[in-house]
Formats: structure tokens, C-alpha cells, sequence
């Protein structure tokens, strides 16, 4: 029988991610019940490049390749593509060191916030700036949720210590305030 310690370790090493708990025999529903909204999200973002990449190849087939609107369109998109894996690291990370809800939610506002800049860039550049700030701002959510899942899983597996249930309700408190301008 395992004393309240050992149960206490044992759950502080499975909670963090879905790998390991895979490999101590969980099921491939229950993991991909951890990662299906990070999914969702991920392939919306696909999506969204493919959109992209549609209007640089519209502007390309004009007769003129090197007109303003083409170069605007073709800076916007590489500004994105630039951005991209940033933006999958540090949202797969949060999704799966710490909260997955948060993560996705935070997601989803960063892709609408790009397609703001990127059709803000296609005007002006000036009209993308407030894009590309708000998306600053989730990216730097999305990096601490990432900082407080490694630490707390460090916590949890040398000091015994899970805050996990605290820093999940603070982020999913916080990832509301990522609405307010």
C-alpha cells in the first residue's frame, strides 16, 4: 500500500503531461482528451497560413509582380510565417505543462489578432501595429504559462509541492484579461 506521500509523487509526475502518463499506461483516448482543443487550434492556424499564402499567390498572377500591394502582401505574410513557430512552441508548451484551456483560448485570440495585422498591413503598414503589439502581449502570456508549468512540475517533483491547481485557476482567470486593449 502506498503511503500519502508516495501517491502524492506518483500523481506529481503523471499530471504535468500527457507523455508521461502515456507511457505509464494510459490509453491514447485519455491523451488525446489532454491535447484536443491545442489541436483544434493548430489546425485553424494552418488554415489561416493557407489563407495567406492564397492572397500572396492572387497578387503574384497580376500582371505587375512588384507593386506596392504585392509587396505589402508578401511582407505580411512572411512577418507571420516569422512569428509561427514561436507562436506553436509556446502554446503547445502551456498547453501541455500546464493548462490546455488557457493555452487554446490564448490561441485563438493570437490567430485573430494576425489576421487583424495582416489585413491591417495590407492597408497601411501603420494600421498592423496595434496587431503586432496585442500579439507581443499573448505571446508573452503563452511564455509565462510555459515558465509556470516547468516550475511547478520541478516543484511538485523535488519539494513534493503541486500548485498546479492554483496556477491553472489564475491563468484561466488571467487569459480573460487578454481581451481588454
Amino acid at each position: 500500500m502506498l503511503t500519502q506521500a508516495q501517491k502524492t509523487k506518483t500523481l506529481c509526475v503523471l499530471q504535468p503531461g500527457y507523455l508521461t502518463a502515456l507511457t505509464a499506461g494510459m490509453n491514447s483516448s485519455t491523451a488525446v482528451e489532454n491535447i484536443y482543443l491545442l489541436v483544434i487550434v493548430t489546425l485553424i492556424s494552418v488554415l489561416q497560413n493557407a489563407f495567406f499564402a492564397q492572397k500572396v499567390e492572387r497578387e503574384c498572377q497580376k500582371e505587375n509582380k512588384h507593386t506596392p500591394s504585392f509587396e505589402r502582401v508578401s511582407c505580411a505574410n512572411r512577418n507571420c510565417m516569422d512569428a509561427y513557430p514561436t507562436f506553436l512552441a509556446v502554446m503547445w508548451c502551456a498547453g501541455v505543462c500546464l493548462s490546455q484551456a488557457p493555452a487554446a483560448f490564448a490561441g485563438i485570440i493570437y490567430l485573430l489578432v494576425r489576421q487583424k495585422y495582416f489585413i491591417g498591413y495590407l492597408g497601411h503598414t501603420s494600421q498592423s501595429t496595434p496587431g503586432y503589439m496585442f500579439g507581443k502581449r499573448i505571446i508573452g502570456f503563452l511564455l509565462l504559462m510555459c515558465i509556470l508549468g516547468i516550475f511547478n512540475f520541478l516543484l511538485c517533483r523535488y519539494y513534493g509541492s503541486d500548485y498546479k491547481e492554483y496556477t491553472e485557476t489564475i491563468t484561466n482567470a488571467a487569459s480573460a484579461l487578454l481581451l481588454l486593449p
